[in-house]
């Protein structure tokens, strides 16, 4: 596997020397550039071709490289001022006006420089991904006859049985629609189930990207505590009455970032809440394939327990492969499909047909569950691994509730300061984290960081991520006493 690194460095050098060329003049050739630079042909392939996607030169096969002519000057860009009116005048007249804050989400998927340990990320770091196993499904794939046909827009029949049956219950192959990823099938279920204005429970904390679906939507979030046990159903009960809200989104399983999951004797309980408030269970089930192997039998959906049509589950095979294979699901009972249908066509037509066929042939090869007990068992490592080294370093973030599932530790700071300021903190000290308080759609009641495990290269890196912050604060420290 070439590193990122290693092709970056040869662009630059390639890219310097480019004067020593004539417009149209040739480049030395692959096998040249091999030896005099000592890297792989697949380095070197990836560095022309980022030259050539910069428009620097041009690639004519079974001829060579060659020198691209330069591009001519851009016009002078016109005035834009005129969009801060637009912009600020179109909901005007909302009751809830739509504002699309991307920061929590951003916190999470933004790619540090490769000096800093990403404690902020949301995926599975690149030796833990199945690789292999999706490289090979995705060329059994393109094999396939009609791969690269138009699918059905509620996506392949066998795709949705499969989903069908890890949701179970009632749940069939009709009731499914395969969505691409977990965000876009929230996003589906929240334009669908609630109009411009309307309330929505939410956990508190919750992922925040629901919270920017919802606001960008127009609607108003509003938060129902979590504690160790999941969601609070008396306070939920409160809620729904308060509010008149139709619809609750919730995580039963490892929730995101507490780490909670629904404590049986709730689960009926939430269910019965909703329906008597005549309202929907949006179950975000993004966890279930990142368990850990000491958590213990799982225990089923909230749609497979449900008998009259009140949730609306969604899944996604993200979070336990590869930020790219975005081919997730969303399932409900009822006259409900047909809206959650119709809005989805009308977003994305179709999810590619073509991802669909790797991701039924990775979850069908024998290499699917030797990769998910691979995930389980690391993935409890390196829990262990920093929370220990939290226990040792940083005893003013605790966490209460280590999680059985998930990628994240919810540390709460208890010796003062606030998260912003730790997180600022972090990163000058090359690690970064995310801030609590985008996890909370009203006032917070504590300062909180969430700190991940799945994105670094092993446990030896969350260790001297603590090590590095532990230095931070310490420094930073000094600083002030000076």
């Amino acid at each position: 596997m070439y590193e990122r690194s290693s092709v970056a460095e040869l662009a630059d050098s390639l890219r310097s020397e480019l004067n020593r060329y004539s417009v149209g003049g040739k480049l030395p050739s692959s096998r040249a550039l091999v030896e005099r630079y000592r890297v792989s042909p697949v380095t070197v392939s990836r560095a022309l071709a980022q030259l050539a996607a910069e428009g620097l030169v041009v690639t004519r096969p079974g001829a060579g490289v060659f020198r691209s002519a330069p591009r001519t000057a851009l016009p002078a860009a016109g005035d834009t001022s005129w969009q801060e009116v637009a912009l600020s005048a179109e909901g005007a007249g909302d009751v809830v006006p739509r504002s699309v804050d991307a920061s929590g989400v951003l916190a999470c998927l933004a790619a540090p420089p490769p000096s800093v340990i990403p404690l902020n990320s949301g995926y599975l770091h690149a030796s833990i991904q199945p690789e292999r196993a999706m490289a090979a499904a995705l060329a059994r794939a393109g094999r396939r006859p009609g791969a690269w046909d138009r699918p059905p827009m509620e996506g392949l029949p066998e795709l949705r049985d499969w989903f069908a049956r890890e949701i179970g219950g009632a749940v069939g192959a009709a009731d499914v629609l395969v969505t691409a990823g977990g965000q876009s099938a929230l996003t589906t279920a929240l334009r669908a189930l609630a109009p411009p204005g309307a309330p929505i429970l939410v956990e508190s904390p919750t992922y925040p990207g629901l919270l920017a679906i919802a606001r960008a939507s127009g609607c108003r979030p509003v938060p129902v505590p979590v504690d160790a046990d999941g969601v609070r159903p008396e306070l939920l009960a409160a809620a729904f009455e308060a509010t008149g809200a139709r619809v609750f989104v919730c995580q039963p399983l490892f929730q995101n970032p507490t780490g909670a999951v629904l404590a049986p004797a709730r689960r009926a309980e939430v269910l019965r809440i909703a329906r008597a408030a005549g309202a929907f269970v949006v179950e975000d089930d993004y966890a279930r394939a990142l368990a850990h192997d000491d958590c213990g039998p799982l225990p089923a959906t909230l749609a497979a327990e449900d008998h009259d049509g009140v949730v609306v589950h969604v899944r996604s095979l993200t979070k336990a492969t590869s930020p790219s294979l975005r081919v997730g699901a969303l399932a409900a009972r009822g006259p409900v499909v047909e809206r959650l249908r119709a809005v989805q066509v009308v977003d994305s037509f179709f999810v590619p047909r073509p991802l669909q066929e790797a991701a039924l042939e990775l979850v069908g090869a024998p290499a699917w569950p030797r990769h998910l007990r691979t995930v389980a068992t690391e993935l409890r490592h390196r829990r262990d691994v920093l929370a220990g080294a939290l226990r040792r370093e940083l005893p003013g973030l605790t966490v209460p509730h280590p999680p059985t599932g998930g990628y994240q530790l919810w540390a709460r700071m208890t010796g003062g300061g606030d998260d912003a300021s730790f997180a600022a903190t972090a990163l000058r000290a090359g690690v970064a984290v995310a801030p609590g308080r985008p996890y909370f759609c009203a006032e917070p009641p504590a300062p909180y960081v969430r700190l991940s495990f799945a994105g670094v290269s092993g446990p030896g890196e969350l260790v001297e991520a603590v090590q590095r912050v532990r230095a931070g604060l310490g420094e930073g420290a000094r600083t002030s006493d000076a």
